[in-house]
């Protein structure tokens, strides 16, 4: 066991670095989801998504 640790140690490494930061980049979506901020950064008054993001486009 402690020789196949040892063989892929940076591979172990590397991929909990990737997922820590997949796991960051939820956290933050949901918790701007939550406080009711969008994604996508632009007016809303054309956007076919806009009653899903706010409700109500007005």
């Amino acid at each position: 066991m402690l020789h196949y640790l040892a063989a892929n140690l940076g591979t172990i490494f590397l991929s909990l670095a990737v997922l820590a930061v997949v796991v960051l980049i939820a956290a933050k979506l949901v918790r701007d989801k939550r406080k009711g901020r969008s994604s996508c950064g632009c007016g809303c008054e054309n956007c076919p998504s806009a009653s899903s993001c706010h409700g109500s486009t007005k």
